[in-house]
């Protein structure tokens, strides 16, 4: 399911993104990007609609992925 971000209180969007981008861990531009360069990459690829929050209710985790493989996995959008 997915998640509307503009709903969130933005320091719990924060934390979110934070550690998303800490869990990820890969990093494949010739420049190291500082976290929050990259935390404000995400942020803008979610007002974007690039990305989503999806929430998981089998694993109960929460979870950013691109929009169009969350719609290729035959998900409903809300």
């Amino acid at each position: 399911m997915i998640i509307p971000w503009q709903q969130l209180d933005p320091e719990t969007l924060d934390s979110i993104i934070e550690s998303f981008v800490l869990r990820e861990g890969t990093d494949y531009g010739e420049q190291e990007r500082s976290l929050a360069q990259k935390v404000e990459d995400i942020r803008s690829q979610l007002q974007s609609g690039e990305v989503v929050l999806v929430w998981s209710e089998l694993h109960e985790t929460l979870n950013i992925m691109p929009r169009n493989q969350f719609n290729a996995g035959g998900h409903a959008p809300y």
